[in-house]
């Protein structure tokens, strides 16, 4: 893979995962996102090979998995917290005080929330904190070995939004449990968009002919 290939796959993926991480953008956006997300990776790898600098690649690489590792842990969490505790069941029966349990019927049931206590809404809001609690700290992780990528990807193109992209990402990561985290995080993948087009073949340098060796004159 060339630089020109590397830096346009790059750019169209760095738009794809700007528009799928916009909540209700469209449908499918977590889709949209992934394939972008992959896109700028295989960017990365030939980008990685054409500056001889493969950690562009291995830390990204890292930083796409601990994603997918933090979704996968607190999904898993969540199914756990949901079927096998009584967390959620129950409130569930607070709200609704005739339901019998089975989840299919839980539709036709008709919800009061009269005798609902704050000690009784205390254990589910703890339960989706842990769950956000784990997708923040994975998040931070991921962000963290992306922003190592970019750095070196800025220091080897000479394109300093890479380095900016990559400092928003953090400090977006970190204010993620604001709205002005995920804000600085669309910022981050917008100005990275924008810096993968900027990529330019560096100069070869200047080729200094021989000089020719001077024959010594016989006396």
């Amino acid at each position: 893979m060339n630089l020109e290939s590397s830096r346009t796959l790059g750019g169209v993926g760095a738009i794809l995962l700007l528009i799928g991480i916009i909540p209700f953008a469209a449908p499918y956006t977590g889709v949209v996102a992934l394939i972008g997300f992959i896109l700028v990776l295989i960017a990365l790898h030939g980008l990685g090979d054409y500056y001889k600098e493969n950690r562009i690649f291995t830390n990204a690489l890292y930083g796409f998995i601990a994603a997918i590792v933090g979704a996968v842990a607190a999904a898993l969490t969540a199914i756990y917290i949901i079927f096998y505790t009584s967390t959620v069941t129950d409130f569930l029966h607070k709200i609704f005080p005739s339901w019998d349990g089975s989840w299919s019927s839980l539709v036709r049931q008709t919800p009061t929330t009269t005798n609902i206590k704050p000690s009784d809404i205390a254990p589910v809001v703890g339960a989706v904190f842990l769950v956000l609690a784990i997708l923040w700290i994975f998040l931070i992780i991921s962000a963290f070995f992306n922003r190592r990528s970019l750095k070196m990807l800025s220091t080897k193109t000479s394109v300093g939004l890479f380095s900016t992209a990559g400092l928003l990402l953090i400090i977006g990561a970190f204010l993620a449990i604001v709205i002005i985290g995920f804000v600085l995080m669309w910022v981050a993948v917008l100005l990275m968009a924008i810096a993968f087009f900027q990529i330019r073949p560096q100069p070869e340098p200047p080729v200094t002919p021989a000089t020719p060796q001077q024959t010594p004159t016989p006396v």
